[in-house]
Parts: C-alpha cells; structure tokens; sequence
C-alpha cells in the first residue's frame, strides 16, 4: 500500500518534470548565473577599467612632480658648487695678499724706496682687483663693532679712541666671496678706556 503511494509519488514528479518547459529551465540558469557575483557586466567591466587609468594617471603625474623635484634641487646644488668653485685659489692668493701688505708697511719709512713702495702698491692693488673680480671683498672692520661672524679676536685691549667691543686693530685682513667668508678678519678689541687708579 506504501510502496504503491511511493511510486505514485515518483511517477507524479517525474511526469511533472517532463512536462516542464524547456524556456522554463533556461530561464532559471540565467537567474543563477546573474546571482553569482563573480560575474561582472561590460558596463562594470568598463567601470574598473576607467578607474584603473585614473589611478595609473595619479601615479604618473607623482613621479613627474617627483622627478621634477630632484631636477631643480641638482641644478641648485650644481649652481652653489659652481658659484664657490674658486674659494680654494681665492684663499691662496689672500697669503700674497697678505706679504704685499707687510711688504709696504715695512718699507714705507725709507726715504730712497720710494720707487719700491709704489711699484708693490701697484701689484697690491692689482690682486685686489682680481679679487673684487672674482667677487671676493675685504670685510671692514677696524672701528666698526665686533661681529664673531666675521671676525676673529686674538686679543683685547684698553683703547681711549675706542669704545669697548669695538675692533680697534686688524692684525689679518678677513675676506668674503659673495655671502660666504672666506677667512675672518684677525683682530683685537677694545674693552674701553683703561680704569683710572
């Protein structure tokens, strides 16, 4: 009596599928394949795409900017090595500089070296004038306030001429090329009027 309902039941099913439209079980496989996310449309497709490029543009524009930046902090670079490129032989010509000037200090009291003196002065000047070409200065000094950028001091003294911390003798002359000191002017400051006992 079961049994015959069992197979009632089976033979009811598989009339039934039997009999189901074709159209029917197409339609549900579609249903299916769109519910799979896995699954993308063209227009999504298109849609990722896009926002690929855009990123892969962002990128690119990155490193441009980037290079861009290492490019200009190079040249900078290039341009203060070459702008300071002759410090070395500036620095050596300053000791010429320096034995022209004792030279004419320490013939300058003889009444026959006339002719000496101005000749040295000449060739004095001359290297001041490849200096100044080469954008090197003397940086002033004497009588003007100490300033430990620029100046060295080796010594102090009382000075009634001069006030205190004022630079009241220049033993070396100091140089700059352009902003930059080359050597610091060597000199010693007043510390004023000697104290009165």
């Amino acid at each position: 009596m079961n049994s015959n309902n069992d197979s009632n039941s089976d033979g009811s099913s598989q009339d039934s599928e039997r009999g189901r439209d074709p159209k029917d079980a197409v339609f549900s496989e579609n249903e299916s394949t769109a519910s799979d996310p896995s699954s993308e449309t063209p227009e999504q497709l298109i849609d990722e795409l896009e926002q690929q490029v855009v990123e892969l543009r962002s990128r690119e524009l990155k490193a441009q900017a980037e290079l861009e930046n290492l490019r200009r902090r190079i040249t900078r670079d290039l341009e203060t090595q070459l702008k300071y490129a002759a410090s070395p032989l500036v620095s050596d010509l300053l000791e010429v500089v320096d034995n022209l000037h004792r030279a004419t200090e320490s013939v300058s009291g003889a009444t026959n070296a006339d002719g000496i003196v101005a000749g040295v002065r000449m060739v004095q000047q001359q290297f001041a004038n490849v200096l100044a070409k080469h954008h090197c200065k003397p940086i002033a000094g004497l009588g003007k306030p100490f300033d430990p950028n620029v100046h060295q001091a080796i010594s102090q003294q009382p000075s009634d001429q001069y006030p205190a911390g004022t630079v009241m003798m220049e033993t070396s002359l100091g140089f700059m090329m352009h902003d930059r000191v080359i050597r610091p002017s060597m000199v010693i400051v007043s510390t004023g009027p000697a104290s009165q006992s």
